[in-house]
């Protein structure tokens, strides 16, 4: 199929070349000329396992390019994808759409023939049918149907190409047949493909994230009491997780989650409950977000135990910047939120992270960053592990105990082994362990 792209950030320029690499004619459209020009070069602006490859695969094949123009993705393609963001309002926990309202509007006022938009944009319950009118208004001869992405930053090339589902919120069957085409590879190695309305399938995206977020901030608040108790959080977690109803997945408790997703999504939610009157429903969401944003605050707590309560004229040395390992994101990245609060506290930050970098010295360029994991850690004061790179957690603890200055770590993702690090001279914290 010819189909486009609007919008080339990290759903975007994956699901782009994800299309291509499946055999469809794809091309990618953006309003950040230089993004463009970095991916028709075959260079992701961003970091993710696996695009690289896939660019290059595509370019050379000739099935995937990229441009600027609303009026050229109207005339080359048949089926038009919209993976903008919609990040949280200023002010407000609703979800700014300001970019989705501007790209439907926009790509509808070229459109002439039939076609079909699928939104793939993180939205609100109840946009879509708002935009569908729109759309009816300026192009009468397109459709609209909602397709939500459920990729994981760091696998989102695999969870493109093998999806565990395939959602489409639909209007009609002709939409449902041609989103079926099109996916048609996943569906036939066995992809379950539900179809739906539009109105469940904007709600299955924030429904997920919710209780994935719900998960998260449960076993972190069981970590809260095992810090009160004695208790471990660790063996607490593998002891329910091994009830096949629970499960052991998104039950590490430690600093919590971050990233462009998780966090606004579920405030969105909250804002439009509260807009449906049924904020009730959700009202369990607010806690959530509350205790993700607390692990933070003690997080610093934990550090400020080890150097007598003051961090100022200590070095601290915060080993990771990314809200996760296999990724160059920061947004709400809870471990530059830790390094700004220690900062601002008046100690000495020195961050290192594998991949972004970058991206953090433009956010906080009052921190100091260094190229290097021995670079952080020589003369370091406090040692913070905050992001879980494979990195960190092969460190040897008697071979970092000959460069730090004081042997003080706070394993704010309990990923080191306690009694291997304390038997190597360490004192030890992390979250809800003893």
């Amino acid at each position: 199929m010819r189909i486009t792209v609007i919008g080339t950030g990290y759903l975007g320029a994956v699901h782009a070349a994800c299309m291509a690499d499946i055999g469809h004619e794809v091309l990618g459209v953006d309003v950040d000329e230089a993004k463009i020009a970095a991916l028709a070069e075959g260079r992701p602006p961003f970091f993710e396992p696996g695009l690289p490859d896939l660019l290059a695969r595509t370019h050379e094949r000739g099935n995937l390019r990229f441009g600027t123009s609303l009026q050229e993705a109207a005339e080359f393609g048949d089926v038009h994808f919209v993976c903008v963001g919609t990040p949280q309002r200023k002010g407000s926990y609703a979800a700014d759409l300001k970019y989705v309202d501007a790209v439907v509007e926009g790509l509808a006022r070229h459109l002439d023939r039939p076609s079909l938009i699928v939104g793939k944009s993180t939205v609100p319950v109840g946009t879509a049918a708002r935009l569908a009118a729109r759309i009816a208004e300026l192009a009468p001869q397109a459709e609209l149907a909602w397709n939500p992405e459920f990729l994981r930053e760091g696998t989102a090339v695999l969870d493109t190409l093998e999806p565990d589902r395939l959602v489409v919120g639909v209007q009609s069957a002709h939409a449902a047949d041609v989103l079926r085409s099109l996916y048609g590879r996943m569906v036939e190695a066995g992809t379950p493909f539900l179809v739906t309305d539009m109105a469940t399938a904007e709600l299955v995206k924030v429904a997920a994230n919710s209780f994935l977020a719900t998960k998260i901030s449960f076993i972190n608040a069981m970590a809260e009491v095992c810090e009160a108790t004695g208790a471990d959080v660790v063996p607490l977690a593998q002891a329910i997780g091994m009830d096949a109803r629970i499960g052991p997945k998104f039950l590490a408790a430690g600093l919590g989650f971050g990233g462009g997703c998780l966090p606004k999504d579920i405030r969105a939610f909250i804002a439009r409950a509260g807009e449906l009157g049924v904020d009730q429903a959700v009202s369990f969401l607010r806690e959530v977000d509350e205790i993700n944003l607390r692990r933070r605050a003690r997080t610093v707590e934990l550090g400020l135990d080890l150097i007598d309560g003051s961090y100022r004229g200590t070095r601290i040395a915060v080993l990771g910047a990314a809200f996760k390992p296999n990724s160059d994101d920061i947004r709400d990245s809870p471990a530059l939120d830790v390094a700004a609060s220690i900062g601002r506290r008046g100690g000495d930050v020195v961050v290192y992270d594998p991949q972004a970098l970058d991206n953090a010295r433009r956010a906080h360029p009052e921190l100091a960053y260094v190229n290097s994991l021995d670079e952080a850690l020589t003369g370091a004061d406090v040692t913070m592990v905050l992001t879980e790179w494979d990195e960190f957690q092969d460190m040897d603890p008697v071979a970092v105990g000959e460069q730090v200055a004081q042997r003080n770590m706070v394993d704010g993702r309990n990923i080191l082994d306690p009694v291997a690090w304390r038997k190597a001279g360490w004192r030890y914290r992390a979250l809800g362990r003893p």
